[in-house]
């Protein structure tokens, strides 16, 4: 199986209507050509962020880690609408789906 990280990446960049080059910025790359490569090999899936990276990259790009590695689409959805709730509707949302 493949990890979905690459496809969620380019999309949350896209998303966040950032280039790589002004991705690899906000990561603090000191060399752009460098940041720029290394972001498009992780949305090429060549080479995979360790845990801290994608978290730094999620950070950058306003989504949940958790969104970068989930495998199921309507659940990815589902973690990038719920990171947009404030704390009252989130637990309003939990309370109403445990008692399903």
């Amino acid at each position: 199986m493949q990890s979905p990280l690459p496809q969620r990446l380019k999309s949350a960049r896209k998303l966040a209507k950032l280039t790589q080059e002004k991705l690899s910025n906000k990561l603090g790359f000191d060399d752009r050509s460098h940041g720029t490569a290394r972001i498009s090999q992780y949305e090429t899936g060549k080479h995979a962020p360790d845990f801290a990276m994608a978290k730094k990259m999620a950070d950058a790009l306003g989504v949940p880690v958790a969104y970068l590695y989930c495998d199921e689409e309507k659940l990815a959805d589902l973690i990038l609408a719920a990171s947009k709730l404030d704390e009252n509707q989130l637990t309003m949302i939990i309370e109403s789906i445990s008692d399903l």
